[in-house]
């Protein structure tokens, strides 16, 4: 839940319109997000907890399929735009992920493949995250971070300044891989991992990949961004700086993103010796290990 005080980077009536914009036309991102999602939800085979109430938040279609395929027999899923939410199928609501309607307790699994990263308060919508979650329920979310479409974002700016002497905003900022830990652990999370992974991207021209940013609903949403429409010389700059040289090449685009991992405490969960409780020094375990 976002205090009265903090910060607003993203117009989140922007982020639901685009999603809305973007419902008919999610399936041609659809191979990437499943990707996305196989990756994460490889997680869950490193656990022999047995999961049955799991909730989506902004899967897209893809996610909550391939949790019912687990045997998982109750699926939520939710997402912002009422559009999307319905094409998940299956038990669906719209809702914020900046004010999520579940009480405690309510689920043992919560995944958020690719939709957290336009939530102004991250913080705060981990920490309710982490209240929905039944005691030792797990948390699995994958978040893209830099620098992930840096080269769009440079070749915006530059191409901007060099026609107007200015630049607006046009491209999200993502967190840091480092930042992503840190966040499990002040939202409440035990044993939070955050570790990278890269989706290898290409396209035959950057016009493509603007149109499946539009697809996945990933259009520009930034608050301060410039209500005036671009000229076309902008982008026809940018996307030139962009395009391959050879005729037979690809633009690479890596999407890099933190697989983000924390469970809800619970008292059955290994608990840090306290200090002066060790048995053996570090120095004396490194001697060993030589």
């Amino acid at each position: 839940m976002r205090a009265m005080n903090d910060p607003v980077i993203f117009d989140r009536a922007a982020v639901r319109r685009h999603r809305d914009r973007a419902a008919p036309l999610v399936h041609a991102v659809a191979p990437i997000l499943q990707e996305a999602a196989d990756r994460l939800l490889d997680r869950l085979d490193d656990t022999t907890y047995r999961f049955s109430a799991a909730l989506d938040i902004g899967g897209r279609g893809v996610v909550a399929p391939l949790l019912r395929a687990r045997g998982i027999e109750s699926v939520v899923s939710c997402d912002l735009s009422p559009r999307m939410a319905q094409v998940n199928g299956g038990k669906v609501l719209c809702a914020d992920e900046e004010w999520l309607p579940f009480g405690p307790d309510s689920f043992d699994l919560v995944v958020a493949n690719l939709s957290l990263h336009w939530v102004n308060d991250l913080p705060g919508a981990l920490a309710q995250i982490r209240h929905t979650l039944k005691p030792d329920g797990l948390f699995l979310a994958s978040v893209p971070v830099l620098p992930t479409l840096a080269d769009l974002r440079r070749a915006l700016t530059e191409a901007e300044c060099t026609l107007t002497g200015g630049a607006a905003p046009r491209v999200s900022p993502f967190p840091d891989l480092k930042d992503c830990a840190s966040l499990l652990q002040r939202a409440g999370f035990a044993l939070p991992v955050a570790d990278v992974d890269i989706l290898p991207l290409a396209y035959r021209s950057p016009m493509a990949l603007l149109r499946d940013l539009r697809a996945a609903g990933e259009t520009n949403a930034l608050k301060l961004r410039s209500r005036q429409f671009p000229t076309s010389a902008l982008f026809a700059a940018a996307l030139a700086s962009l395009t391959p040289e050879a005729d037979d090449a690809y633009l690479s685009v890596p999407l890099r993103v933190a697989i983000m991992t924390g469970w809800a405490p619970a008292e059955s969960q290994p608990q840090p010796l306290q200090p002066g409780a060790f048995t053996i020094s570090l120095e004396d375990a490194i001697k060993k290990i030589e």
